[in-house]
This record gives structure tokens, sequence and C-alpha cells, in this order.
């Protein structure tokens, strides 16, 4: 791994980056809201997890093909995009959530699987890790592959930490909402409006040549 002002620099870039809210932030937010902090921690950890699958694609250099391949890049990016605009959909039709407490097991293990499939297919995460890793490997130290994944470990902890403070913050003030019947009969529009509308940004965003 680089040390020194190489390790500062990449740290602070990172954490700038993570600061910026994107898909996998709104998802996290959303999900806090709607059930908790508990479900929201369990959506940081499918966030996390999708990213890592990111970090190792990035490492094989199974992202320098996605990137080559406008297909590729296409079929990602709209199925990612479809996707996102199905859970603003669910959330729509669907009774507001229970809360935190009651939530079974199985809608957390299904709140933390979506939160790897949201991750996974955004397509912009491969980009990220495509053009952002590399400016801080060294290949004169050798172990190109190995810096590559140790930096990626490290965005993932340091995402681990910023999203963990996304869903506090917003678990938190979930529950004050569904304290509040008016709120909580509304959220749902709120969410699933902000899940399509995600969705309907991703696929509508440029191509890889922007």
């Amino acid at each position: 791994m680089p040390h020194g002002s190489t390790l500062v620099v990449f740290v602070g870039a990172s954490i700038a980056l993570l600061l910026t809210p994107g898909p996998a932030v709104l998802y996290i937010v959303t999900r806090s809201v709607a059930q908790g902090r508990l479900v929201g921690l369990v959506s940081v950890l499918g966030i996390c997890t999708g990213t890592m699958v990111h970090v190792v694609a990035a490492t094989l250099g199974l992202s320098a093909l996605l990137v080559s391949s406008a297909l590729a890049f296409a079929a990602v990016k709209y199925v990612g995009a479809v996707y996102l605009i199905v859970l603003g959909i669910q959330a729509l039709v669907r009774q507001p959530p229970p809360t935190a407490t009651t939530i079974e097991r199985t809608g957390v293990r299904r709140v933390f699987a979506q939160g790897v499939v949201v991750n996974l297919l955004n397509p912009h995460t491969a980009l990220f890790f495509f053009a952002f890793l590399p400016q801080f490997v060294n290949p004169s130290r050798g172990g190109v592959a190995a810096q590559m994944l140790s930096l990626g470990v490290l965005f993932v902890m340091l995402s681990a930490t910023t999203d963990t403070g996304w869903a506090i913050a917003a678990g938190t003030a979930g529950n004050w909402i569904r304290r509040n019947p008016q709120f909580a009969r509304r959220q749902r529009y709120v969410t699933g409006g902000a899940l399509i509308g995600l969705g309907a940004a991703t696929a509508l965003t440029g191509s890889r040549h922007t």
C-alpha cells in the first residue's frame, strides 16, 4: 500500500468523494428513514459488499473490460436503472413499512441483497475504480494488483464509516417521522419517487465517452 503523502491524498480524496451523495447513499438514506437505523446499517453492509466486488473486479482487470465494451456498459447501466425504478414502484404500492423492531429476518436479508445489487449494477462504480485507484499505484514498487486491492479495501472501510453516519442520521430522523402519522403515510411516496427518479437519472446519464 502507498504510504506518506500519497496515502494522505488518497484518503482525503476518498472522503471528499464519499461525502457527495450518490445512488448508494440515497438507498441507505431511504431504507434508514423507512425502517430505522438497524435496517439502514444492514443496507450499508450490502452496499459495501457490492463495492468490494467492484474492487476485486478492478484488481483483476474486469473493470477495463467493462469500460472498453459499449454493450457491456449499456447493459449494466440500464439493468441497474430498471432495478432502481422497480424498487421505487414497490415502495409506492406497498403499505408503509413496519418499524425496525418488527422487521422479520427475511426482510433484513432482502434489504442486504438489494443493497448489493444496487451498487453492483452501478457501472459508474466500476468506472470510478478503474479511473481512481491507478492514480495512487506505483508500478516501480511492484505488486500492482496488491496495491490496487489494498487501496480498494481502504476505500471500502472509509465508505463503511461515512455510510454508517448517513444511516444513523437518517434512521434517527425516521424514528421521529414514523411517530407523526401524516409523515408516515406520505413517506413511502418520497422514497418511491426518489428511487424512481434516481433510476431515470441513471438511465439518462451521458455515455461512457462523455
